[in-house]
C-alpha cells in the first residue's frame, strides 16, 4: 500500500537535506585536506629552510675555521721552503767550496800543463792552430772523443759533402758521382797532406810533447770529475756548517706541527661541540613558527580525519537510509525536489510512480 503524499514528500525532503548536509561535509573534507596539504608545504619548507640555514651556517663557520688556520700554515711553509732553499744553496756554496779547494793542485797543474804547451809551441814556432782537439784529431787522434771526432769529419767531407752535391744536380749519372768523388779527395785531400807537411813534418817533436802535456791534462780532468762525483754524492753534510740552518727548520717544522695539531683540535671540538650549540641556537630561533605550523597541520589532520568519519557515516545513513529506496540516480538534490513537487502537485502518488514519470518525461 503506498504511504501517504505528505510523507513520500516529507521522505524525498528528509534524503535531499541528507544529501545536501554529505555535500557541505564533503566540502568540508575537501577544504581541510587543502588546507592540510598547504600547511603540509609550508612545515616543509620552513623545516628545510631551517636545516639550509643550519648547514650554511656550520660551513661558514668550518671556513672561518680551516681559513685562519690555513693562512698560519701557508706562511710557515713558505718560510720552511726558503729556509730549506737558503740550506741548498749554503750547502751548494760549501761544495763549490770544497771542490774548487780539492780540485785546486789539479786546476794548477793543468794550468801549468797547458802554459808549458804553448811555450813548446812558442819556441818550435808551431802554428796556434794545432793547438786544438781538431787538430789532434786529424793527425795524432789519442782518446775516443778524438776517434770519434776524426770518423765524424772523415764522413762529412767524404760522404755527406759529395752525396749532398750529388743529389742537387739536376741530371744523375755514375760519372758525376765518380767525378765529385774524385775533385773531393783530390781537393780535401791536397789540404790535409798540405797542412801534414807545413805541421806534422816540420814539428813532430813539438807535437808529440803536446800529445803527451794534451793527454796529462785529460788525465787530471777525469780525476777532478772524479773527486766533483764523490763531492756531490758524499751524504756527510758536517763540513758545510748547516747546522743554523737544520735548527731553524726543525723549528718551523715543529710549527708547522703544532698549528695543524691546532687546526684538528678545533675542527673536532667545532664538530663536538660548537656544531651542536649553533643549530640549538638556529632551531630555537625559528622554534615559534615552526610549533606554529606543526600545531595547524596537526589540527588540519585531525579536522581532515573526523570530516572523513562524519562522510562515510552520512554516505553510508543516505545508503541504507535512501538509496537503496529511491535509487542513486535519483540522489541529487534537484532530482529529488522535482520527484517531491510531482508528488505535491498530485501528478505522482508515490515515488515510484514520479520516479516513472520522470523516466517518460526525459525519453
Amino acid at each position: 500500500m503506498a504511504q501517504p503524499i505528505t510523507d513520500q514528500v516529507g521522505f524525498l525532503g528528509e534524503a535531499c537535506r541528507a544529501v545536501q548536509e554529505l555535500s557541505a561535509s564533503r566540502n568540508l573534507l575537501e577544504k581541510f585536506h587543502q588546507e592540510k596539504r598547504h600547511l603540509e608545504k609550508e612545515l616543509e619548507a620552513e623545516r628545510k629552510a631551517v636545516a639550509d640555514d643550519i648547514s650554511l651556517t656550520i660551513k661558514k663557520r668550518i671556513d672561518e675555521i680551516e681559513g685562519t688556520y690555513d693562512k698560519e700554515i701557508e706562511r710557515e711553509q713558505d718560510a720552511l721552503k726558503r729556509m730549506r732553499a737558503k740550506r741548498e744553496k749554503a750547502k751548494n756554496q760549501g761544495m763549490k767550496e770544497r771542490i774548487e779547494e780539492e780540485t785546486a793542485e789539479l786546476k794548477d797543474n793543468n794550468k801549468e800543463l797547458r802554459q808549458q804547451m804553448k811555450d813548446v809551441f812558442r819556441q818550435e814556432r808551431v802554428p796556434r792552430f794545432c793547438n786544438s782537439r781538431l787538430y789532434y784529431a786529424l793527425y795524432l787522434p789519442g782518446g775516443f772523443r778524438e776517434w770519434m771526432l776524426l770518423i765524424t769529419v772523415i764522413l762529412i767531407f767524404f760522404l755527406a759533402i759529395p752525396c749532398g752535391i750529388y743529389f742537387l744536380l739536376p741530371e744523375k749519372t755514375l760519372f758525376y758521382l765518380i767525378g765529385i768523388y774524385f775533385l773531393t779527395i783530390v781537393i780535401f785531400g791536397s789540404i790535409y797532406i798540405f797542412i801534414y807537411n807545413w805541421t806534422k813534418m816540420k814539428h813532430l817533436s813539438a807535437l808529440r810533447k803536446g800529445r803527451t802535456i794534451r793527454d796529462l791534462i785529460k788525465t787530471n780532468e777525469r780525476k777532478m770529475k772524479v773527486i766533483i762525483h764523490s763531492i756531490k754524492r758524499d751524504r756527510d753534510e758536517a763540513s758545510y756548517d748547516l747546522g743554523k740552518y737544520d735548527d731553524e727548520i726543525a723549528r718551523i717544522e715543529q710549527e708547522l706541527t703544532d698549528i695543524m695539531d691546532k687546526k684538528r683540535e678545533a675542527l673536532n671540538t667545532f664538530d663536538k661541540v660548537t656544531k651542536t650549540i649553533i643549530s640549538d641556537e638556529i632551531a630555537d630561533g625559528r622554534k615559534d613558527i615552526l610549533s606554529k605550523l606543526t600545531k595547524d597541520y596537526e589540527e588540519a589532520q585531525t579536522n581532515g580525519k573526523e570530516a572523513e568519519i562524519r562522510v562515510k557515516e552520512q554516505t553510508l545513513f543516505i545508503n541504507d537510509n535512501y538509496t537503496s529506496y529511491i535509487g542513486k540516480e535519483f540522489m541529487i538534490p534537484e532530482l529529488l525536489d522535482e520527484l517531491a513537487d510531482m508528488i505535491r502537485m498530485g501528478k505522482a502518488t508515490t515515488i515510484g510512480e514520479a520516479k516513472t514519470l520522470y523516466s517518460s518525461l526525459k525519453e
